[in-house]
């Protein structure tokens, strides 16, 4: 016990001398984000995580000097867990919403897409008319889900803990449909696990519902918010962005 305590104690030490050449204002950030959500966010059996939410989590704390951890934590207890102070940040494709907004502050968006519909390749359903009397899958406290609360009521909604569950059931025929974000289908769709299916349409923007595109969510009061915000500014002028975004996607994603 000993050895290990001088153990640790060196290595704080050298933890200190490395960053002694930092600006001593140096922040250490913990950032949530799920890994269950591809292109936007992965978790690796080795535990790497990748993904656009990533990438950008990381480019934005290069541009803030700042020292970062990335962390998973399930999707629908984001929130509540940064409240209670697990971390000091969500980049999870976390859209802006005014029911968000009561809980969390946010920073500006760093991207905008809207979502859509897919089913599967032989499905007799040709359009959002056809969906009536059939079950859609989406995932559990999203905009998506509410989308189709509001906007499909004819339509039995069927709730899922993660993205990957709701690609199961609509690949094993248990669901008739599936609504997400457009990038997030079209990539799976694209993809072997996802040959299954087809988009059906994408979906016109409820801003109501599906707010002002995916921000950062901070704390109630935290100055994180405005810094993040102006760091997502930064990498869109010295080009960064676009870097990400074209390893992701043929558009730019950032949006109007």
């Amino acid at each position: 016990m000993r050895i290990a305590t001088r153990f640790l104690a060196a290595a704080s030490i050298a933890t200190v001398a490395l960053f002694a050449g930092q600006a001593s204002a140096q922040e250490k950030i913990v950032i949530a984000t799920e890994g269950a959500y591809p292109p936007f966010n992965a978790l690796a059996a080795d535990g790497t995580l990748s993904g656009f939410d990533v990438d950008i989590a990381r480019a934005l704390c290069e541009q803030m000097k700042a020292e970062c951890e990335i962390v998973t934590n399930d999707w629908d207890g984001m929130i509540p867990a940064l409240q209670a102070k697990k971390f000091d940040a969500i980049i999870a494709s976390m859209s802006i919403t005014p029911e968000r907004l009561q809980q969390v502050d946010f920073s500006k968006k760093y991207y905008n897409t809207g979502p859509a519909i897919a089913v599967p390749k032989d499905s007799e359903i040709t359009d959002l008319a056809g969906l009536a009397g059939k079950t859609l899958g989406a995932q559990t406290s999203t905009t998506h889900a509410n989308y189709a609360e509001k906007h499909m009521p004819d339509t039995e909604l069927k709730l899922y803990p993660t993205a990957d569950e709701y690609k199961l059931d609509i690949q094993n025929g248990r669901v008739d449909g599936v609504i997400d974000d457009v990038v997030v289908l079209s990539e799976w769709v694209k993809s072997e696990d996802g040959a299954c299916c087809k988009i059906l349409t994408p979906l016109d923007v409820d801003v109501e519902i599906n707010g002002q595109g995916a921000g950062i969510a901070v704390r109630k009061g935290d100055a994180l918010a405005d810094k993040f915000t102006a760091a997502i500014a930064a990498i869109r002028e010295n080009g960064k962005y676009k870097e990400i975004n074209d390893k992701y996607f043929d558009f730019d994603a950032y949006g109007k």
